[in-house]
């Protein structure tokens, strides 16, 4: 399967086994990391995709924007790198399908968590930068982030931030966010944060506490305009 997704990305890898570390899921690994060969988990790898997605949008960007200042290209590079845009990035190249993880967490539907999605995204986007270099790795973020690029009209506010002026513009106390739950794997983990202004709250679950904060301000942004 790692060969037809070799394909999606557009490369043939000189080391198929980078790919297939790639889509090595920490709960199917044997080993860790690059001494760990082809059952090494993607870790490692995703460290290096992180970098390399953030230097290949933040590029993009300024060939797109060249009048925007830093604050402004900033914020769009946030979005463009968070982890609701990878892993909807990572459904629609069907990286779900190729991902390897323990018959156990498969059962649980860990390979369609938006968290383990997103790593996965990054661990490929390394494994095709080592194997293909830094052209490679342009060429498949262009393509597979398109859409979420030009849909950007205008610099997006973060759920946080849009959500703190809200609630100062009409006079109400400042939101208060609470971890409410953690479920999950301690290499996989989903926090749940609940938020409120005033009597309206809303909740969101993700990896982190920071991206479920997020979530969970942008959940209470719908239902407050409802």
């Amino acid at each position: 399967m790692s060969h037809s997704f070799a394909s999606t990305l557009g490369h043939e890898f000189k080391r198929p086994d980078l790919l297939r570390e790639a889509l090595t899921h920490r709960s199917a690994a044997h080993g860790s990391g690059r001494g760990g060969g082809a059952h090494a988990s993607n870790e490692r790898l995703e460290f290096i995709g992180d970098r390399v997605l953030g230097l290949t949008i933040a590029e993009w960007l300024a060939e797109r924007f060249p009048r925007e200042q830093e604050g402004d290209l900033g914020r769009r590079l946030a979005y463009l790198v968070s982890q609701p845009v990878l892993a909807a990035v990572a459904e629609t190249v069907g990286l779900a399908a190729v991902l390897s993880v323990s018959p156990g967490e498969a059962k649980a539907g860990v390979a369609k968590r938006a968290t383990v999605l997103a790593d996965a995204l990054e661990a490929a986007l390394g494994a095709l930068y080592l194997d293909g270099g830094l052209d490679a790795a342009r060429d498949f973020v262009r393509r597979a982030w398109h859409h979420a690029m030009v849909d950007q009209a205008d610099p997006p506010k973060d759920a946080k931030t849009a959500l703190q002026e809200w609630a100062q513009k009409r006079g109400k106390d400042l939101p208060v966010y609470q971890i409410t739950a953690r479920s999950g794997p301690p290499h996989a983990p989903a926090f749940t944060v609940t938020v409120s202004v005033g009597e309206t709250a809303a909740n969101g679950t993700a990896g982190s506490k920071r991206a479920a904060e997020q979530l969970a301000a942008d959940a209470l942004l719908v239902r407050l305009a409802a």
